[in-house]
This record gives C-alpha cells, sequence and structure tokens, in this order.
C-alpha cells in the first residue's frame, strides 16, 4: 500500500475542481434558463440559484458519491489512485462522509505542512493510494 505523493493529490485536486466547477456551472444556466422560461420570480421568492451554494452543494455530493461507490473521483481515475482505510480497506460510510464535509472548510489543504496529510484524510483516518 504505497500512499501517494503531493504531487499527485494536486492533479486529483485541480481535476476534480475543474469537473466539479463545469457541473455547477451547467447546472446553474440550466436552473437559469427555466427559471426565465417559466417566469419563476416573485417578490417573495428567487428561483434563481446562488452559484456559491449550488458550487458546494456539488462538490460534497461529487465526493461523498464517488468514493462510496468507486472509491475514487474522475482525478483519481485518472492518476491510478483510490481511497482506503487504515487496514487498506474499503473506507466505511462514515469516513467517506467525513471526508466529504471537511472538504467543504477552507483550512483543508492547509494542514499538509503540519500532519503530511490533508485535514480530511486525518480526521476520516483514510489514506489515497496507488492502485
Amino acid at each position: 500500500m504505497k500512499q501517494v505523493g503531493i504531487g499527485t493529490r494536486t492533479l486529483n485536486f485541480i481535476v476534480d475542481s475543474l469537473v466539479i466547477l463545469l457541473i455547477a456551472y451547467l447546472i446553474g444556466k440550466v436552473n437559469d434558463y427555466y427559471a426565465q422560461q417559466f417566469k419563476m420570480h416573485n417578490a417573495k421568492f428567487n428561483y434563481y440559484f446562488n452559484f456559491g451554494y449550488l458550487y458546494f452543494t456539488v462538490l460534497f455530493v461529487y465526493y461523498f458519491l464517488c468514493e462510496l461507490i468507486f472509491l475514487r473521483t474522475l482525478g483519481k481515475l485518472i492518476s491510478f489512485t483510490k481511497v482506503v482505510n487504515q487496514y487498506g480497506k474499503r473506507p466505511n460510510v462514515l469516513q467517506i462522509l467525513i471526508r466529504s464535509i471537511v472538504r467543504l472548510t477552507i483550512i483543508d489543504m492547509f494542514f499538509i505542512p503540519f500532519l503530511d496529510k490533508t485535514l480530511h484524510d486525518y480526521l476520516s483516518k483514510t489514506f489515497v493510494v496507488e492502485i
């Protein structure tokens, strides 16, 4: 079980961030189209999605479902890596949930110099390893 380095983790992050951004952008555009087409706005309600909320919702759902079902995201698929628990086995649902929630925080990546891993890996007791 060989853990991956910071370069591979950075590649995974860039690929996954672009995928998440594209998905959130497309959902936002479809929502804007339908809200405008069907005049879904009035004084009390605004049916246009706030892009920030939409982005973080897509981020959480993307990481949670991809890692829960496949043990990897698109970035990890490209770099031939996957998520495992401390025993090299499939992480449980709670570990994946913790990973996905902690990713929503801004301070997640700043723990690498102190822990030699990201905060979401540390708190969920998981690792990203080569296949």
